[in-house]
């Protein structure tokens, strides 16, 4: 990329370059190619990073035009509609604040007001017509900046004033802008399309109550989320989709399978059920197995350690917020939220040898962090959790070989549980980061040479790395296409220092061991949420907490249906007795909403061939078998980990 200070340089999806002067906007790029573009543009793109296109270009690199065809045109079309619902709300109820909208616009939009009650689904419905309305007025979207007097006093003659207090959160220097559409005005960034015809379709979803920024000591706002698309088609298949995911959501799933639960005396801290701890610890014999087999060793640590460590780790000073405390003798403690300082402390108990190297420790202790209630949801957002945590101390020559075995075995644990299309993420350095712009720049190369030589595909996500290091994250898609963060490797020199650990090198010379990071299904409960939902509750073979049930057809089978039990039992099948003085349809129906895989009835014919009629939960009837027939099936499925019956 070449620039002076009158012109830049874009760089155009076909490889071919434009030169434009500073201060260009998008649409006049747009324009300069075809009046059709122009026309049909809804936003654009520098550098990997979304712009409105009315905003004027400071900077050249990889420019792209956005239509409605583009996958990335929803967050341009969502942010929009954000903005014509809270039009439609202050025109039906003009005393209304408005607070902010949502950050994110890959799904959703949403918006928080200062409104006496909660909203109704007959509010929903008036909200919705009236978008539709606006909608039709094709009214274009406006940027402005202010200076931050002229804003605070434009809101407060507005009477928004929680826009006023929202001022103060934009730091000193960033540019201040408003966006109008038709009559409406807002605080913004934007990016917005360039009229309301551009938003296609529009639903509104649900309402709840929220407190003020996250804090419940703040007052209940009202918060309204909608989504929006370019054509009824696609908000359609949208809809069709939630759907799907409500009838798998963890949250109920959990209650109708007895995993789980809630209460109020432990918040967003779950539960476990029995049969949520048998598949809670089967996940983690998996992953104990897994790393036994690649040289890990695990320990067992303190979760409460003085606040001195927490200083001495760098975790005090860039993460307390999301850590609770607690004072006992004049001294004050805090509750470990990650595991890798006590990991440090046991790394310096001893002198270290290069040919010790790489000192591997794994650690299933229990962590617990911050979270506000308000972002805080089933086991996806918990305060209380563990992780299948470990950290590996190297030398600077082990760190390739350490990462690209800890990427393997990631790997083979996904496709495993049958995750498709999983991305891989390089993130850099954040604003708020221990250690040097050299130690960084070292560590960020030395994972980006580890990936490249591997030839691995992976994208860079600027500025989203580790406070003390950067990292290698690992999306994957669940069975509905929704992509969820899982894994992650993160490569670290600050801690290493900080805490002053050292080996000898065959030199005879100290040195400083490099630390990795490693989580694979990262914290337990929220992958157990996201598996629930995944398989919809129905668990593989191996996972599953009970695999099968015996059902004797009636009281006169019973004895034999303990027998059978018994059996399985002795063989290690994790197995039930249905002896219920109900039909035998309604429990055979009550198994299958178990999720349960293997439904064993019996009765005369069964007992007299000394048999069991084997049946799927997905209703297939593989007829009578002796148990001594059905085990060795059974059983190579479990081994395999199989996620067939």
């Amino acid at each position: 990329m070449s620039q002076d200070s009158e012109n830049l340089t874009l760089t155009l999806p076909d490889g071919s370059a434009r030169e434009v002067a500073v201060g260009t906007t998008p649409l006049e790029v747009a324009a300069g190619i075809g009046p059709r573009l122009a026309k049909d543009a809804i936003g654009a793109e520098i550098d990997g990073g979304l712009v409105d296109l009315r905003h004027p270009l400071d900077h050249g690199g990889a420019f792209r035009i956005f239509t409605a065809k583009d996958p990335e045109a929803g967050h341009f079309i969502r942010h929009s509609a954000e903005h014509v619902m809270a039009d439609a709300v202050k025109r039906l109820w003009p005393e209304v604040e408005i607070d902010v909208g949502r950050q994110d616009h890959s799904e959703k939009f949403q918006y928080d007001f200062r409104f006496p009650r909660a909203f109704t689904p007959e509010d929903l419905e008036q909200i919705e017509a009236k978008m539709e309305e606006i909608l039709a007025e094709d009214s274009a979207f406006e940027r402005t900046e202010l200076s931050r007097e002229e804003a605070a006093e434009l809101f407060a003659e507005m009477g928004e004033n929680l826009k006023v207090e929202r001022l103060k959160d934009i730091p000193e220097g960033d540019s201040i802008t408003i966006y109008r559409d038709g009559s409406f005005t807002d605080l913004c960034r934007g990016p917005h399309v360039q009229r309301s015809s551009q938003i296609g379709a529009v639903k509104l979803l649900e309402a709840s109550g929220v407190y003020w920024r996250g804090d419940e000591t703040n007052e209940m706002l009202q918060r309204i989320y909608g989504t929006a698309f370019a054509k009824k088609e696609e908000l359609a298949s949208y809809l069709e989709q939630v759907e799907q995911a409500k009838a798998r959501d963890h949250r109920r799933l959990g209650v109708d399978l007895d995993l789980f639960s809630f209460n109020e005396h432990a918040p967003a801290s779950p539960l476990f059920h029995p049969k949520g701890a048998e598949i809670y610890n089967t996940l983690v014999d998996y992953i104990r197995e897994l790393q036994g087999r690649r040289g890990f060793e695990e320990v067992i640590t303190p979760q409460i350690l003085d606040v001195d460590l927490w200083h001495l780790s760098g975790h005090y000073d860039n993460y307390r917020e999301a850590m609770f405390f607690s004072e006992v003798d004049e001294r004050e403690f805090a509750v470990k939220p990650m595991n890798c300082p006590t990991h440090c402390l046991i790394y310096k108990t001893r002198l270290r040898s290069y040919r010790d190297l790489p000192v591997r420790y794994s650690d299933f202790g229990r962590l617990h962090r911050y979270e506000r209630s308000g972002v805080t949801s089933g086991l996806t957002r918990v305060r209380s959790f563990a992780q299948d945590d470990a950290h590996v101390f190297c030398t600077e020559e082990q760190i390739e070989a350490e990462v690209l075995a800890m990427i393997s075995t990631i790997m083979e644990i996904y496709d495993t549980f049958g995750f498709a299309a999983i991305e891989i993420e390089l993130s850099t350095r954040p604003a708020k980061s221990l250690g040097t712009a050299e130690m960084w720049a070292k560590s960020e190369e030395a994972l980006k040479s580890s990936l490249g030589n591997a030839d691995i595909d992976y994208t860079i996500h600027p500025g989203e790395g580790a406070f003390y290091g950067p990292k290698i994250d690992f999306q994957v898609n669940d069975a509905l296409g929704r992509q969820w963060q899982l894994g992650t490797v993160q490569l670290d020199y600050s801690m290493p220092e900080r805490f002053g650990l050292e080996y000898i090198g065959a030199d005879g010379a100290e040195h400083q061991p490099v630390m990795i990071h490693r989580a694979m299904l990262g914290s337990l409960e929220r992958f157990i949420g996201i598996l629930i939902e995944h398989t919809g509750g129905a668990f593989p073979l191996w996972l599953a907490p009970v695999q099968a049930v015996v059902l004797p057809v009636s009281e006169k089978f019973l004895e034999y249906g303990e027998t059978v039990r018994e059996q399985l039992r002795e063989a290690g099948v994790r197995v039930q007795l249905d002896g219920r003085n109900e039909k035998l349809g309604y429990r055979i129906r009550d198994a299958q909403l178990q999720k349960v895989p293997y439904m064993l009835v019996v009765g005369a014919r069964e007992q007299e061939a000394g048999q069991v009629a084997v049946r799927l939960r997905t209703g297939e009837d593989r007829g009578g078998q002796a148990v001594a027939e059905f085990l060795p099936g059974f059983n190579q499925l479990v081994a395999s980990r199989s996620r067939e019956l």
